[in-house]
C-alpha cells in the first residue's frame, strides 16, 4: 500500500543535507528542465493530473497556466512570483513538515522548476510561525543551494536567477488561505481578499503569483524525471499519483504514510495504522483535517482516499490528514474542541464569520454545562446555513459542514444532552 515519491528518502540518515540529497537524485531533473522550452514544463505538470495537496484538490497545471497567462496579458505586469504555502495550521495535519524536516533540498528543487516553468525568479516560501525548526532547517538547505550555484543568479550554470527567502508567519491560522497569506507576506494584516469572478492569480504587490502548497511542490522533481505518464501510474484517474497521509487520534500507528489515492482507508486504519487503541471499535473518522465533515464508522467501510469518493460520501479529502475516534469519544465534546479552535482563529472580517464562530461554540459550552435549550440543534444547523457560502473566504462554509457533519451522523448524543438539561431545569 504504500507507495513512496515525495518521502523516498525520510528514512535516509541525514537526508536533509546537500551532499546526502545528492547522493539519493536531488537537482538532477535541473538539467533536463532547463534544457527544454519553460512551457514543456507547465504542460508536462498539466499532463500529469497533479492536484493541489494543501486541501482543496485543483488541478496543479491549470493554476500555473493562470500565472503565466496573466503575466503575458497584463502588459503592466513587470515580474510574476511563486510563493509557497507552509503555513500548515490544520488540526490533524502534519505532513508538510515531514519534507520540511528530511527532505528540504526536493522542496527547494521543485521551486527552482516552478519557477522556470512560469518565469519567475523570486520566490517565498510562507512559513507557521511555531515551525522554528523547520524554518532553521530550510534556511539552512537555502544556504547550501547558494554555496552550491544551485540558487543565485545562475541556476547550476544556466542563465536564470532564482532567489529564495523564508518568511515566518505570527500564527495565524487564516493566514493559510492563500490571499490572507499574500496581505500578511506585503506586511498588511492577514485577512483574505474579495474573489474576482473569474479563474485569476494570485497578487504579491500588484504581480501574478502562484500560490501553491509545499508537498504540491514537492511532487515536480519526480514528474519532471520520469514524466506524467508515470506519475499517472499511481492513484486512480482523477485523482492520480500520491498523497502524504496522516494518521493521528485513537490509532496505535500514529504517522505519516505516502499511498497511492484510491487505497481503502479502512484497511489503511487497521493494516498501516495498526487498528484502534486498546482493542476498541472505531466510532469516527474526520478524513482531511479538521475542517473535512466526519464519517461515520460505517462510511469509513466503503471509503476510498481520493477526492471523488470523499465527496460522493458528503465528505472531502482536505489534506488527508486522518482523526481517529474510538468508540469511547463523546462527540458534543469532539465539536466543541475543533468549534473553540474556529471561534479563535476567524479573522473577524465578515459577521457571519466573527458571530457565528462565538454562538456555535457558546451553544454545545451551555449543552456541555447542562444548560442546553430543546431548539439548540436547530439552532446550530441554521447558524450553520447563515454562516455558509456568506462570507469572503471558506473559514465559514467549513465550519459549517463541520457542524453539520456531526449532527447528521451523531445527532442522538446531542439529543442526550438537551434531554438531561430538560430534566434537571425540570427537577
Amino acid at each position: 500500500m504504500i507507495t513512496k515519491i515525495v518521502s523516498k528518502n525520510f528514512e535516509i540518515e541525514n537526508s536533509h543535507q546537500l551532499k546526502i540529497a545528492k547522493e539519493n537524485g536531488a537537482y538532477q531533473s535541473l538539467q533536463k528542465a532547463f534544457k527544454s522550452p519553460s512551457y514543456a514544463i507547465e504542460n508536462e505538470i498539466s499532463y500529469s493530473g497533479l492536484r493541489g495537496k494543501g486541501g482543496g484538490g485543483a488541478p496543479a497545471g491549470a493554476k500555473w497556466c493562470l500565472a503565466t497567462r496573466a503575466q503575458e496579458m497584463d502588459y503592466t505586469a513587470q515580474k510574476s512570483y511563486l510563493v509557497v504555502n507552509a503555513d500548515e495550521s490544520e488540526p490533524g495535519t502534519f505532513k508538510d513538515r515531514q519534507i520540511l524536516e528530511y527532505d528540504p533540498h526536493l522542496l527547494l528543487e521543485g521551486m527552482i522548476l516552478t519557477c522556470y516553468a512560469i518565469g519567475a525568479h523570486d520566490a517565498y516560501i510562507y512559513i507557521r510561525g511555531e515551525y522554528k525548526f523547520f524554518s532553521d532547517r530550510l534556511n539552512e538547505a537555502i544556504e547550501e543551494a547558494y554555496e552550491d550555484g544551485l540558487l543565485g543568479e545562475k541556476v547550476q550554470g544556466f542563465n536564470y536567477r532564482v532567489d529564495i527567502t523564508v518568511h515566518r508567519g505570527a500564527g495565524a491560522y487564516i493566514c493559510g488561505e492563500k490571499s490572507a497569506l499574500i496581505e500578511s507576506l506585503e506586511g498588511n494584516r492577514g485577512q483574505p481578499r474579495l474573489k474576482p469572478q473569474h479563474p485569476s492569480p494570485e497578487y504579491f504587490f500588484g504581480e501574478p503569483t502562484l500560490v501553491n502548497n509545499v508537498e504540491t511542490i514537492a511532487s515536480v522533481p519526480f514528474i519532471i524525471n520520469n514524466g506524467a505518464k508515470a506519475y499517472r501510474a499511481f492513484g486512480t484517474e482523477k485523482s492520480p499519483g500520491t498523497l502524504l497521509f496522516g494518521l493521528s487520534g485513537h490509532i496505535n500507528n500514529p504517522g505519516i504514510y505516502e499511498m497511492a489515492f484510491g487505497e481503502s482507508m479502512q484497511e489503511f486504519i487497521d493494516k498501516i495504522g495498526g487498528g484502534i487503541k486498546g482493542g476498541k471499535k472505531l466510532k469516527a473518522v474526520i478524513p482531511g483535517g479538521a475542517s473535512t465533515p466526519i464519517l461515520s464508522a460505517a462510511e469509513v467501510k466503503e471509503a476510498r482516499l481520493d477526492y471523488e469518493s470523499m465527496k460522493e460520501l458528503g465528505s472531502a479529502l482536505g489534506t488527508g490528514g486522518m482523526i481517529i475516534m474510538d468508540e469511547d469519544t463523546c462527540m458534543v465534546s469532539a465539536l466543541k474542541n475543533l468549534l473553540s479552535f474556529y471561534h479563535h482563529e476567524s479573522c473577524g472580517q465578515c459577521t457571519p464569520c466573527r458571530e457565528g464562530t462565538a454562538w456555535v461554540d457558546g451553544i454545545i459550552s451551555n449543552m456541555l454545562n447542562k444548560k442546553a435549550r430543546p431548539d439548540d440543534i436547530d439552532l446550530l444547523s441554521d447558524i450553520a446555513k447563515t454562516m455558509n457560502g456568506k462570507t469572503i473566504c471558506v473559514f465559514a462554509p467549513a465550519v459549517a459542514m463541520v457542524i453539520d457533519g456531526f449532527i447528521s451522523r451523531f445527532r442522538d448524543e446531542f439529543e442526550v444532552y438537551i434531554e438531561k438539561a430538560q430534566e434537571l431545569s425540570h427537577a
